[in-house]
């Protein structure tokens, strides 16, 4: 996610929790959460950042989504939803969370931050996603964070399940490939960019020495989960 780094902070507290229409009592509190440790060292105002809201929060969030999963899903097998809640509180879905809430406009950094290619990190914003959440949680109580979470969750859970995120798309893609009488597949890391902190890898899986499937993410791991994803849903396999 992109944002112009003169629209970075920008947002009060005040006026994104009017936007995202969170009654707060504390606006410390969600000040606090929108803190990162780089705005902290450059300002001496600042009094606190936000890692120990995001402890708090990552807590609630696994917490709130598995009540939720298990109360949404009641024939679910404990596996699957072992599985579902993982994919509904990853670090790339989480920052997905805060991305389409646009906490980036609110969020607090330092210079150095900002500057990196005018560009957000993924953690970062899941890290700063679990902050509002603990802030939430300790300004309302639970009942307010499941009614905050709610819909994110079940566009993200419909999503998981059209598109069989919560099973593995490389055993599935491996199963077709062998019923095929195919050869192993290949996962071919065919490039990486970006800074250290924030390398996106581009996978191809290969099979005759042909491309199936093209996946990106920030690890090669969750690149090559995306490469066999992407063959599964072009052969329409299911």
């Amino acid at each position: 996610m992109e944002i112009p780094s003169s629209l970075i902070g920008q947002e009060s507290p005040e006026e994104l929790a009017r936007r995202l229409n969170l009654q707060f009592h504390d606006f410390l509190l969600l000040s606090r959460a929108l803190t990162h440790r780089s705005y902290l060292n450059e300002h001496l105002e600042a009094l606190e950042d936000n890692e120990r809201l995001e402890f708090l929060g990552d807590a609630v969030l696994d917490f709130i989504v598995g009540a939720w999963l298990y109360n949404r899903y009641p024939e679910m097998p404990e596996g699957d939803l072992t599985r579902m809640r993982s994919c509904l509180v990853s670090t790339d879905k989480l920052a997905e969370y805060g991305a389409e809430l646009d906490l980036g406009r609110a969020m607090r950094l330092g210079k150095g931050e900002i500057l990196v290619g005018n560009q957000l990190r993924p953690a970062l914003i899941c890290d700063t996603f679990e902050a509002v959440v603990g802030a939430i949680y300790l300004d309302g109580g639970i009942d307010i964070v499941r009614k905050f979470l709610s819909p994110l969750l079940t566009e993200a859970a419909d999503d998981v399940i059209q598109n069989h995120k919560i099973e593995d798309p490389k055993s599935m893609f491996q199963e077709w490939v062998q019923a095929q009488g195919f050869s192993t597949p290949q996962y071919l890391t065919r490039n990486s960019s970006g800074p250290d902190h924030s390398k996106v890898f581009e996978v191809d899986v290969i099979v005759k020495e042909q491309v199936f499937g093209s996946g990106t993410g920030h690890s090669k791991q969750a690149a090559t989960k995306n490469a066999a994803l992407d063959a599964i849903n072009r052969l329409g396999i299911s």
